[in-house]
């Protein structure tokens, strides 16, 4: 008998519940596995032994937990130690995979997810230990190496540039409309803010200006652009990523009452917005001003999925069970891009040592010379990522999900 795992890990998004369906699916089809488990709460819920049977799902609950939004199964942000230090935590790990005759660790998550998949993996090639861990992307900051895109992105991107043409036109609506302010999620890369450059009505860009972490953000320069637009059009509509950095590489906005870091030592980050705000209105540009801040909302929106999105974050799980058939280990499932018109990708396997604690930055190449917008090839890489809207359960008016929090009757013991 030979068993497989699947947990997830790091920050939610729209589509890692298809994932999940993918690697269950994917073995349903081969019958490689004979159970396929979940863990609870990532790394950190398996070392201490929370783990569920996943065979018990049907296909309508399958169906269901697709377009089920979150991590169904939990999450975590835990950094495993270097097994050169201590390697009991690797040690307990295998010894739980051992007891439920686990052969392969399906590990669904971002860069710091990649990092945990890379560790298991040569500790286990060290120690001669015959499991497999295999990374499965996601994260809606698509700030992966080795992949085209990352799952959850399409849709995070989409729910943006929606949120951006539906506020815009809210916004709009007065003699003196003043200055309108979105901040996205972004802690080092700017993808999520520059999606908003997808929205457009009338074949016409709807923002006036969007800022990166890419590019030092400078007040003077800032102040300069907004009111030069502002005494043009009387109006101003700005995008800005939460990770924007001074010239010195310091985050312009730090939460410094509260000091909070997650496992990983990332600083919790938020207010980006209102600090541009409180800049205009010094300035003495314009005292209206409004500020949206987009939140978790980015990343659970299944209302505003992409079908492009979902159906990729399911093939990389089902693909996921193919690549361990043949004996992968210590990778994650990357997406390569084999064209743009017809819009096609195929998976591939890439080293997770690759992936792991690095970043993919937004391309400079792809933001304007005024350093404050994104250019058509930025433009043309995104659209594809944004298409298709998958018809929705719905149940009494709002769309039905699932909580796996019931099968925990199913915990394994």
């Amino acid at each position: 008998m030979k068993n497989c795992l699947v947990a997830q890990s790091g920050g939610p998004t729209s589509v890692i519940n298809a994932s999940v369906v993918g690697v269950i699916k994917g073995n349903k089809e081969t019958k490689f596995y004979d159970k396929v488990y979940g863990g609870i709460n990532g790394i950190e819920g398996i070392l201490q032994n929370k783990i569920l049977d996943l065979t018990c799902l049907s296909d309508k609950e399958l169906e269901i937990l697709k377009y089920t939004p979150s991590s169904s199964l939990g999450s975590c942000r835990y950094k495993m130690k270097d097994f050169r230090e201590d390697e009991s935590e690797y040690q307990k790990i295998f010894d739980i995979m051992d007891k439920l005759n686990v052969k392969t660790l399906f590990y669904i998550g971002g860069n710091d997810s990649m990092d945990t998949v890379s560790k298991l993996s040569k500790y286990a090639k060290l120690k001669g230990i015959n499991k497999q861990i295999i990374g499965i992307p996601k994260t809606i900051d698509n700030d992966l190496w080795c992949t085209d895109h990352t799952p959850g992105f399409g849709s995070a991107a989409k729910y943006v540039a929606t949120t951006v043409l539906e506020t815009y036109l809210d916004s709009s609506v007065y003699i003196n409309n003043g200055i309108f302010i979105v901040e996205t999620m972004g802690r080092n890369a700017g993808w999520l803010a520059a999606s908003a450059a997808l929205a457009k009505i009338n074949g016409r860009q709807v923002v006036d200006f969007i800022y990166l972490p890419e590019i030092p953000f400078s007040d003077e320069k800032f102040l300069k652009d907004v009111s030069k637009r502002f005494k043009e059009k009387n109006k101003v509509y700005i995008v800005v990523s939460e990770g924007i950095k001074d010239e010195n590489g310091r985050f312009i906005f730090e939460m410094k009452n509260t000091k909070k870091h997650d496992g990983f030592s990332h600083t919790q980050l938020g207010g980006v917005g209102n600090y541009i705000k409180r800049l205009i209105i010094q300035s003495g540009i314009t005292s209206r001003v409004k500020v949206l801040e987009l939140g978790v909302a980015q990343r659970c929106a299944m209302h505003s999925v992409s079908s492009v999105d979902i159906e990729e974050a399911y093939k990389v799980g089902k693909d996921a069970v193919k690549y361990s058939i043949e004996g992968c280990s210590g990778y994650m499932i990357g997406i390569k891009r084999i064209r743009n018109n017809p819009y096609e990708i195929e998976t591939v396997k890439v080293e997770a040592s690759k992936v792991a604690n690095d970043i993919k930055y937004f391309p400079k190449e792809w933001i304007t010379k005024e350093r404050n917008f994104i250019t058509d090839d930025a433009v043309s890489y995104l659209k594809p990522l944004i298409e298709g809207s998958p018809k929705i359960i719905i149940e009494d008016g709002l769309p039905k999900y699932i909580d796996l929090q019931y099968l925990l009757k199913y915990a394994v013991k």
